[in-house]
């Protein structure tokens, strides 16, 4: 079954939608403040500790120091570590050896079959494809074909074209932010209907 991961949460309430829901996975961004949805770490905590029994908490970051990343893994706040920025081979080395045993997933912007070249090179222990920084838009999924390795499928899902997000590129699972969202904030509802979409099968 293609697991789903709700990302982006910021709020009490965003835990709250999410423990009824029942991803798979949540997402926090730590400490980018590009984003509206960016979080300090003490906050990450705070929210952490809200986090139904089940739901594996991931960390995104960009650009970060590896020793940064490595802290909320080892003090289990996250489980995941998902970087989004420049981060190459050392680095995810780098992680590896502060952070043993805490899966690291590695973003990728897809535009060009290099790209796709590049997510199936990656040493990272899974790969996410996407269209960007929060764009909200799909990428041209018919360059997705070029994966040869377990993926994750991001940007511009919503629950509308999750249906056919898994039945033309069957990835690992799903990634999904602003298309759970109204007015810029997380909608029960729409988290609601992406998990049921996810698990139609």
């Amino acid at each position: 079954m293609t697991k789903i991961k709700i990302c982006g949460l910021y709020r009490p309430e965003d835990i709250r939608a999410v423990n009824e829901a029942g991803p798979d996975l949540c997402g926090f961004i730590v400490h980018f403040p590009r984003s509206h949805r960016s979080l300090e770490p003490d906050r990450v905590r705070e929210l952490r500790r809200g986090l139904r029994e089940g739901i594996t908490p991931v960390g995104v970051f960009v650009d970060q120091p590896a020793e940064y990343v490595a802290e909320l893994l080892k003090d289990n706040t996250l489980s995941v570590a998902q970087l989004h920025g420049h981060e190459d081979e050392d680095y995810i080395a780098r992680l590896r050896a502060l952070a043993p045993g805490h899966p690291i997933w590695k973003a990728f912007k897809v535009r060009t079959q290099e790209d796709l070249a590049a997510a199936n090179a990656s040493s990272a222990d899974c790969v996410l494809l996407d269209n960007g920084y929060g764009t909200g838009q799909v990428f041209d999924w018919t360059l997705a074909g070029g994966i040869t390795r377990p993926f994750l499928l991001a940007g511009g899902l919503t629950p509308e074209n999750i249906p056919q997000a898994v039945a033309q590129l069957h990835p690992m699972g799903l990634d999904i932010s602003s298309g759970v969202e109204t007015e810029k904030r997380k909608d029960p509802d729409k988290i609601q209907a992406a998990v049921a979409a996810a698990r139609k099968e």
